[in-house]
């Protein structure tokens, strides 16, 4: 075979690798379906002891919002999961370092609220580094959880994960409280609707990404979710106490 040859053979097989990468890198989005995450993927929905539900925040720590939530689980005695965005963490570190010091799991969203389906492995293992490693740096333990931000997984956030030993999760139910116009009503209902044994739910402690003081709603709607846990006979907890499957060993 000719060199000029052998390089336009190289090209085409190049080329046509091209779109069976995307498609590699873009599979896991189908994850993004809760219905068909929740009944085949039970580990990535975090579907734990059906006598717990997991309960977790995104998008904090705030130093405006945070703290409120922080006042009424300790009022309750409980503690729960918060992904943290890096961003976040950077501006209230001691924030941070005070919800590990009180029993709460502190655990990865990510360093921006970008969605993982637009970077390639280098630039989404990166992400995670580096939020990873602030986690670490405040807390004194490098967390082991890890969610996407909008729930997108990727190929290249699974590779990432593996490398870092960490699992990712997502949750069976949420409450959309980020929505301008959701209501302390809509978002138990919603929580509600899906909510069984072994679920995770998903809220929000910040409004860094949602609409301007949605965090209000969720505060107003947390103490009827956890009345009516309580009145289920669940138990609520961070995802340690969940019965989830850790990290792989290498």
């Amino acid at each position: 075979m000719t060199p000029s040859r052998r390089a336009r053979v190289t090209a085409l097989a190049s080329a046509a690798a091209v779109p069976a990468l995307a498609a590699l890198h873009a599979a896991p989005v189908i994850s993004t379906f809760g219905p068909l995450r929740n009944a085949v993927m039970p580990r990535l929905a975090g579907r734990g002891r059906p006598d717990h539900v997991a309960l977790t925040f995104d998008d904090g720590p705030d130093h405006l919002s945070t703290p409120r939530f922080l006042d009424l689980l300790d009022a309750r005695g409980l503690r729960a999961t918060f992904f943290m965005l890096g961003s976040m963490l950077a501006r209230s570190p001691g924030l941070a370092a005070e919800m590990a010091a009180a029993g709460h799991e502190i655990a990865v969203h990510g360093w921006h609220h970008r969605p993982l389906l637009l970077r390639g492995p280098h630039a989404a293992y990166a992400d995670l580094a580096r939020a990873r490693d602030a986690v670490a740096a405040v807390t004194g333990s490098p967390p082991v959880l890890f969610r996407p931000p909008y729930g997108v997984m990727s190929g290249a956030a699974h590779l990432a994960c593996r490398r870092l030993g960490m699992t990712p999760v997502l949750w069976t139910c949420w409450g959309e409280d980020w929505r301008r116009r959701a209501t302390p009503q809509s978002v138990e209902r919603t929580v509600l609707t899906d909510l069984r044994g072994g679920g995770t739910i998903l809220l929000h402690d910040s409004d860094c990404t949602s609409a301007i003081g949605s965090w209000r709603t969720t505060l107003a709607a947390l103490p009827r979710i956890l009345d009516t846990c309580q009145e289920r006979g669940w138990r609520v907890g961070p995802l340690r106490e969940h019965g989830v499957p850790g990290p792989p060993r290498r």
